[in-house]
């Protein structure tokens, strides 16, 4: 087990104490301008030091109107100490060395009689944070009394680390939590532009039906927001989107919305367009924490999916600029008010990364907010290679439970341990984008069983990634009833599973006896099932610690006639969880023909013969590595080839041929779950591909 070692901390403090309000009340009489911003007759204006640490702070503004209503405003004050405005939220701040200018945005231009508008700025100081003193709102001074200011002291007080409470408690009647992927976050007109259905009350009531707590909301806004500076959000898509999270909240949800593709469309220029970038993503989380302040606290907020940055300088660059959005992020919601004073707030690392560097990172920022209400999330798709099948990555095997573990020890010790609750707020198996069927099924519920398990004993809330693959949101059906039973027990138990979900005869072959592995995990084996009929111990099948043995006779009962494929399933029940499926097959070596067709379509002529295709080496005649990713001679499955045991063929996909060499013949070995392997050349001359057994 990895133990993080204790992030370096940046000195902040929390300014309680220390914490200086300005308030300056005073009735003037209006004097009347030119141009769109009326003149106010009266202002009450509030300057308040919300947090300071060395070098920076934040701080916060209301701006009462005692007079008549105002239709555009702007307040203007001079900073006595040399401070900055580095940047802003709720208004559009502008400054000329000292003199700062505060102006409205398009949602909050109407200051009516005795009504407030409040905007927050983050800023710079360097030897004195004095406070200023006199405002004017639309030319019309606002003087008055101040209140006492407290100088930053010149040794900043221990931090106290965020104390165990209620957040954990909250995050863990999260679990388990589903993704309503691919709807309001596609990129497109509306939810329905990649491909799945509008959202409905009854897909969320049946989702809730099945046990899952939370539900998380991915929104992309990018298509629905107007022009700088204000970036209104389009108002139908945002009532779009608390519909749909006040049916959630009404099914009794934790639902968790965010920033979504947005992360990858604009945010990630923010290296070199940090201005615009910001402005953009301040005015989305002003609007949002605008409209659900008053929500349910059910209701949970994410600063950002999975970010990234193009053309940053490296790390420290890509730290600096994530920490700078989920500070301001934060502080906008924070600053809000209402049920977001203290609202759930989700910060990821950079990519949802569970690297040391990137948990380190977050874990800094975690120290220089010490908010007990901060929640850290990573996403989880598996061991690259066994999550694609790449590199003969075929098997949830020993390296492939390592990178889970590992993963989950180094969120657990940088957070959980310490009291900060941890979402896994994607998981699944990256494969899954191109088909359910690229990991082979056994290994693919292993994975699942033992996810479940180890989040459970790391105290981690997971939410599936769901973008219409696994429930289907009109038919309301799972697409593989196998693998939401596995997950489902795994919430809260452990289920037995075995070495392999696949027994292979060959039929050129007389039958004998087959052993496979028993993975107990703490279970006790109880039996073998067929349908309704249990298997008879000693005669048809016997047990020897974890050795499970299916006899001879009771396999050549089973399979009958012999005839290719599947031909009886079996249960190995345990004193726990769901059971595991065998199925028993028959086979014999597949048979390739020649083909010929081009780099955009071929396919290899396949009689599979009752065998499955695992996986596919690619070489040429010197042994180098062949096709896309070359540091390994196993491609990727869907990737680069696909079975079809339907039409009987393995297709060769474009992506394959697009980095093979012309006039290179390449050798493919095609392995199969039976054992076998088959080999097969291919050659590419110009778009004309040939193929021929080899």
């Amino acid at each position: 087990m990895t133990v993080l070692q204790h992030p370096r901390r940046r000195t902040r403090w929390r300014i309680g104490a220390f914490t200086s309000a300005v308030t300056m009340l005073l009735a003037a009489i209006g004097v009347l301008l030119t141009g769109p911003a009326q003149a106010a007759a009266g202002c009450a204006v509030t300057y308040q030091v919300s947090s300071q640490w060395q070098g920076g702070f934040g701080a916060n503004v209301s701006v009462t109107n005692l007079g008549e209503s105002v239709n555009g405003w702007r307040l203007t004050w001079t900073f006595p100490s040399g401070q900055r405005v580095t940047q802003a939220w709720n208004a559009t701040v502008t400054s000329a060395g000292n003199d700062v200018t505060a102006a409205n945005v398009s949602y909050n231009a109407t200051i009516a009689t005795n009504a407030t508008v409040s905007f927050g700025f983050n800023g710079s100081w360097s030897g004195a944070n004095t406070n200023p003193t006199a405002f004017a709102l639309n030319g019309v001074a606002c003087t008055g009394g101040t209140g006492p200011t407290t100088a930053p002291p010149t040794t900043p007080p221990p931090t106290t680390p965020p104390p165990t409470g209620d957040a954990m408690a909250a995050v863990a009647a999260m679990q388990p939590g589903w993704n309503l992927g691919n709807s309001l976050d596609a990129v497109g007109a509306d939810e329905t532009a990649w491909g799945n259905p509008r959202i409905t009350e009854a897909l969320l009531d049946n989702v809730r039906s099945q046990g899952f707590k939370s539900i998380r909301i991915p929104v992309t806004w990018s298509a629905h927001l107007g022009g700088a500076p204000s970036h209104t959000i389009e108002a139908a898509y945002l009532n779009r989107v608390k519909e749909v999270v006040d049916w959630a909240l009404a099914d009794g949800f934790y639902v968790m919305i965010n920033i979504h593709h947005d992360s990858w469309q604009w945010i990630n220029t923010m290296p070199t367009d940090r201005t615009n970038v910001l402005t953009k993503y301040n005015a989305i989380w002003t609007q949002l924490s605008s409209t659900f302040r008053s929500s349910s606290a059910k209701l949970v907020f994410e600063s950002v999916n999975e970010p990234q940055f193009t053309g940053s300088s490296g790390d420290a660059q890509n730290a600096t600029l994530l920490n700078e959005l989920n500070t301001s992020f934060r502080t906008i919601v924070r600053q809000s008010g209402g049920n977001n004073a203290t609202r759930l707030l989700v910060l990821p690392t950079l990519h949802t990364s569970s690297d040391q560097a990137r948990v380190d990172e977050l874990a800094a920022t975690f120290t220089a907010l010490n908010d007990r209400n901060l929640i850290a999330t990573v996403h989880y798709y598996g061991y690259w290679p066994f999550s694609v099948n790449i590199a003969g990555g075929t098997h949830f095997d020993a390296t492939a439970q390592k990178d889970l573990t590992d993963s989950f020890d180094r969120v657990y010790n940088a957070f959980v341990a310490k009291g900060i609750p941890v979402i896994i707020g994607e998981y699944g198996l990256l494969g899954f984008d191109r088909s359910t069927g690229t990991i082979e099924q056994g290994e693919k519920l292993k994975f699942f069983e033992y996810f479940g398990y180890y989040a459970r004993t790391r105290k981690l809330t997971t939410m599936l990634w769901d973008n219409g693959q696994h429930l289907g949101r009109t038919s309301l059906q799972w697409s593989d009833p196998e693998l939401i039973a596995q997950l489902k027990s795994s919430w809260t138990t452990r289920s037995g599973t075995a070495s392999t979900d696949l027994v292979f005869n060959a039929k050129a072959s007389a039958i004998s006896a087959k052993t496979i592995t028993l993975n107990l995990n703490g279970a006790t084996f109880q039996g073998l099932r067929q349908g309704t009929a249990d298997l008879v111990q000693g005669t048809d099948y016997t047990v020897s610690g974890s050795q499970l043995t299916l006899t001879a006779s009771a396999l050549t009962r089973l399979t009958g006639n012999r005839a290719y494929g599947v031909n009886a399933t079996l249960h190995a029940r345990f004193s726990q969880g769901v059971p595991w499926r065998i199925n028993v097959l028959t086979y014999d070596r597949p048979i390739l023909a020649n083909a010929t067709g081009t780099t955009s379509s071929f396919a290899v002529p396949t009689q599979f013969r009752g065998d499955q295709l695992a996986t596919m080496e690619a070489k040429y005649a010197d042994g180098s590595n062949a096709g896309p990713q070359n540091w390994t001679s196993f491609k990727e499955f869907d990737r680069t080839f696909a079975p079809n045991y339907t039409t009987n063929a393995i297709t060769l996909t474009s992506d394959f041929f697009a980095e093979v060499n012309d006039n290179a013949p390449v050798t493919l070995t095609f392995h199969f779950w039976s054992g076998e392997k088959v080999t097969y050349k291919v050659t590419r001359s110009g778009s004309a591909v040939t193929g021929t057994v080899g």
